[in-house]
């Protein structure tokens, strides 16, 4: 059995680290290099890093700051943000990203996955897929950052990102992002029992009980955190954090 995965989900906007609430109200974490050589220490094993303006700016990746990012990492690095074609991938794969995560670009361009999956493989290509829970308690899909809605039905986005050959998902909860009270179980439960690539629960993480609940109830293959590992407690003071490797493997043994 493969060892589930934690790793930290930071957010890049205008060049330096933010952490937000349901993919809103920002709040200034620091400088992503400092950060990452905090991570080194804490010996993590896998991070994803994720420019949260680019595509909604409509930039690009900023190659320059991801090689500098890259270069003091220790630990392999999954990367989105701005991604638009196969030459801006292979740039980042060039300057040491291991994987690209896709968002937007999947929905408005779909042949783009196809000709990644075709050109790197399916190991190296994630979709994000980012999702809201409506006021009647239906599951609602959006792109851009949580800024626009998506039209097709959550289980057809799944289906259509799966048949596309992607590696892995990173389901988002925008409902639970930033709140660190639990993730939300009903939403990676369904789709973890209906896909055979592995699954990244994203959203919602505040203490380690509800990363030992994600992964033995709902079957997630590996967790992100965002709040949990930016910030010391619940009055969100900065402190960059990671559970010790050995507490990890007590709590998912």
């Amino acid at each position: 059995m493969l060892r589930t995965r934690i790793m930290p989900c930071l957010l890049l906007q205008n060049n330096v680290l933010v952490k937000s609430i349901q993919f809103k109200k920002h709040k200034y974490i620091g400088d992503p290099i400092n950060t990452v050589r905090i991570f080194n220490q804490k010996e993590v094993d896998e991070l994803v890093l994720l420019d949260i303006e680019a595509t909604n700016n409509n930039k690009g990746p900023n190659f320059d700051l991801i090689s500098k990012i890259v270069n003091e990492c220790f630990m392999p690095v999954a990367y989105g943000g701005g991604i638009k074609n196969v030459e801006d991938v292979r740039k980042l794969f060039n300057i040491g990203i291991e994987k690209v995560v896709v968002n937007s670009a999947g929905f408005d361009n779909p042949n783009i996955i196809k000709n990644l999956v075709s050109e790197f493989g399916s190991q190296s290509i994630v979709a994000s897929i980012d999702v809201k829970k409506s006021f009647f308690g239906k599951y609602k899909v959006y792109k851009n950052s949580g800024k626009k809605l998506v039209k097709q039905e959550l289980d057809d986005v799944v289906n259509s990102f799966i048949n596309m050959g992607v590696g892995e998902i990173l389901l988002n909860s925008i409902s639970n992002d930033g709140i660190m009270k639990g993730f939300d179980f009903d939403l990676i439960k369904r789709i973890s029992n209906n896909v055979k690539v592995p699954l990244i629960a994203c959203g919602g993480a505040g203490t380690l009980n509800d990363i030992q609940k994600v992964v033995k109830s709902s079957n997630a293959t590996a967790v992100a955190l965002g709040s949990m590992v930016v910030y010391q407690n619940d009055n969100r003071s900065v402190l960059i954090n990671f559970p010790k490797p050995e507490i990890l493997e007590k709590l998912l043994g």
